[in-house]
């Protein structure tokens, strides 16, 4: 799928246009292209995330949209407004960096105020300004301090604050959280979102986790070499991957290879199965069979699930949950996630080499050219 063929964003309250239109987006670096016909609408107010590997595109068209880099082609809107060939500093928006940017010979109170100094904004205003925007992400009374006797989540906050404290129409987010550890970063994904809330302000987010898109996010756009594949919901493009690449990069999936006939994918390793989402597969062609795997089933089966066998090749005890790996055949291995709730049943795991049956219901796989 085509940018231009992926779905777009949400829309804008009526008669109001999107915060972010991005009309056929092209970045062109000695005829290899980073961004290639790039199309967007970004609702107000939205927590929207540009996905994707290395490589693929989403700092890059960040960077356009915050006037870093000029586009080889295509326009930028931002709330109707052409911005393509304004420079940054005349684009209502401002951006936090992975690297945070912030000056360490000032205190925090002067990193925040800094942007309000250069627009000229007096004093008492931005002592008013400063302070409640510390207050709102949690650095109250910490104004004196200096950034570099912060912890890497105090920082993080800092520079939001900084970018807050302007008031911009739109806020980019270039990985900032992607410095902390794991367990600051899933805190600070609940305390970002729980901001961008209260501010009301359209969130852009680069990012290349996808459980923090998945976390946070209203919508997100997983991009792969410049394009868009698929736009849509965190469950939308979870739930129902349109592309082999969306399926493989949105988490884990099990992708097993057959042929769709007459309802039913027939598996290169044997049984045929039923199906339910086929997507439009013409009978005959050459598929992929995906399925998650929580959604595949070692015990308890239900009438009309899908069942195969095979064997158990490595068991992988991770606290909260065990992943077993089973093999269906020859190079076909699936991968099988079970919780660990059922303190019965924590002694009786599957072992390697074990025979076993696994069942899935076929509206939860899909098929996948």
């Amino acid at each position: 799928m085509t940018s231009s063929d992926a779905p777009s964003a949400g829309a804008a309250p009526a008669g109001a246009p999107p915060a972010i239109r991005l009309d056929r987006l092209s970045k062109n670096y000695g005829g290899s292209y980073a961004v290639h016909d790039l199309s967007l609408d970004i609702a107000p107010g939205e927590f929207f995330s540009l996905l994707g590997p290395s490589g693929c595109g989403k700092t890059t068209s960040l960077r356009m949209i915050g006037g870093f880099t000029e586009p080889t082609a295509g326009t930028i809107l931002l709330s109707g407004e052409d911005v393509t060939a304004l420079p940054p500093d005349k684009r209502n928006v401002n951006t936090v960096f992975q690297s945070y940017a912030l000056f360490d010979h000032l205190s925090v109170a002067d990193n925040v105020a800094f942007g309000l100094k250069r627009k000229g904004v007096g004093r008492a205003e931005i002592r008013e300004r400063v302070g409640v925007m510390l207050e709102r992400v949690q650095l109250g009374g910490l104004g004196d301090r200096k950034p570099g006797t912060l912890s890497g989540g105090q920082r993080q906050r800092v520079a939001l604050a900084r970018a807050l404290v302007n008031r911009p129409q739109v806020l980019l987010l270039d990985e900032p959280l992607a410095a902390l550890d794991l367990k600051l970063r899933r805190r600070m994904q609940v305390e970002l979102k729980q901001i961008q809330r209260e501010v009301g302000i359209t969130f852009v987010f680069v990012t290349h986790d996808q459980d923090e898109a998945l976390t946070m996010s209203d919508r997100v756009a997983v991009m792969n070499e410049g394009r868009v594949e698929q736009c849509g919901t965190p469950e939308d493009v979870y739930e129902h991957p349109t592309s082999r690449f969306v399926a493989s990069f949105m988490g884990t999936s099990n992708l097993v290879p057959g042929t769709y006939r007459d309802g039913q994918v027939v598996l290169d390793c044997g049984p045929a199965l039923p199906v339910g989402d086929r997507g439009g597969v013409a009978d005959g062609s050459s598929v992929s069979l995906s399925i998650r795997p929580e959604k595949i089933w070692l015990s308890d089966f239900e009438p009309g699930m899908a069942l195969v066998r095979g064997v158990v090749r490595e068991t992988v005890y991770s606290g909260p949950t065990t992943t077993y790996l089973i093999e269906l055949a020859p190079g076909v291995t699936v991968s099988v996630l079970e919780q660990n709730t059922d303190r019965s049943r924590m002694e009786d795991r599957w072992s390697g080499g074990e025979s076993v049956e696994i069942g899935w219901r076929p509206e939860h796989c899909l098929v996948l050219e």
